[in-house]
């Protein structure tokens, strides 16, 4: 009678470059959650032992802020790029959106990972902070677009922002390339939806 043997897990120095374990580790929060997921859970999809995922971090909340701080920076990255041209205010906006679209896309289980966080440590409470900023500045084009009069102004600055990011956030729940189209493709429908409603008439 033949039985399946689990597989071995290699004991030693690690198999996985950091990048790669960051990539799996983050696959595992989000199926599992982050605070039901153990480092030794982590081993076992990584089959290696705890000692090799020690080579590369010290602990399960430093994994935790690695994954976040790759979605918050890359959305900081776009609005930081855009803030610094001599654009009006509402083309800034359209480019950040059209940023943040793309930074979902190609840091899907990243942000995924971030929208779950609720501020249950010190790691999740600034990632949190951060996200919240980048919504206000978001906000703050918005503000700046109404005074230029190319934004109608009988919408909520303070609203809008949080409605346009819940919209392009949402793409972490429907989004696949095949039959909806790539980054840029999607990125054309919400400034479309997004900025069609707020452009004054």
């Amino acid at each position: 009678m033949t039985t399946t043997q689990p597989a071995a897990v290699r004991r030693g120095r690690p198999g996985y470059d950091r990048e790669q374990l960051l990539q799996v580790c983050v696959e595992v929060f989000n199926q599992h959650g982050y605070d039901a997921t153990s480092m030794g859970k982590l081993a076992e999809h990584l089959g290696i032992t705890k000692s090799a995922i020690y080579h590369h971090v010290s602990s399960k909340e430093e994994l935790l802020e690695l994954s976040l701080n790759r979605a918050l920076d890359s959305l900081e990255a776009e609005y930081d790029a855009v803030h610094a041209r001599p654009l009006p205010a509402v083309e800034r906006l359209e480019l950040v959106l059209r940023g943040s679209v793309r930074v979902l896309v190609e840091q899907m289980p990243y942000v995924t990972l971030l929208l779950r966080v609720r501020g249950n440590s010190e790691v999740e409470i600034t990632a949190l902070q951060r996200r919240r900023r980048f919504t206000r500045q978001v906000g703050e084009l918005i503000a700046q677009a109404q005074d230029d009069g190319d934004i109608r102004t009988d919408i909520s600055a303070v609203a809008a922002p949080r409605l346009l990011m819940g919209m392009v956030n949402s793409m972490v729940d429907w989004y696949r390339p095949t039959g909806i189209g790539g980054p840029e493709e999607v990125a054309d429908t919400v400034a479309k939806i997004a900025l069609d409603g707020l452009r004054a008439p």
